[in-house]
């Protein structure tokens, strides 16, 4: 597998439907030592928008970016843009039921973003109510 920028765009996100596919990329981003990040298709049309930074041992999610990830998914379970049983970290993070691929790449992209501690893309694809 081709190594991921970081932070990765929405095109370059590994699609990881399928054990084999999953189990490749998280592979990956270990052998890489970046935080995984993947969409994963579920059913015949939602999507799951995963990321892991225990694959990256050194690499630190500071306080601000955490709680700017958490109240993102929170503010996408009040629309019900994702499941209420999606985790919002501190380290592992799946946003279930994302309704279409376009969406779940475009979140993948601002949450491996955010991980990597650039917020503008997160604030963009999920802005903050007013």
């Amino acid at each position: 597998m081709e190594p991921l920028p970081t932070p990765c765009p929405a095109d370059r996100i590994p699609d990881a439907t399928g054990l084999d596919a999953f189990e490749a990329a998280c592979k990956a981003a270990k052998d890489q030592g970046v935080v995984f990040i993947a969409v994963e298709q579920q059913g015949s049309s939602l999507w799951t928008v995963k990321a892991d930074a225990l694959t990256a041992p050194q690499h630190t999610i500071t306080p601000t970016v955490y709680k700017a990830v958490r109240a993102a998914v929170i503010r996408l379970i009040r629309t019900w843009e994702i499941r209420p049983d999606s985790l919002a970290g501190p380290v592992d993070f799946a946003l279930h039921d994302v309704d279409n691929e376009p969406r779940a790449r475009e979140l993948a992209a601002a949450l491996h973003a955010a991980l990597y501690g650039d917020l503008e893309p997160l604030s963009r694809a999920v802005p903050p109510t007013t």
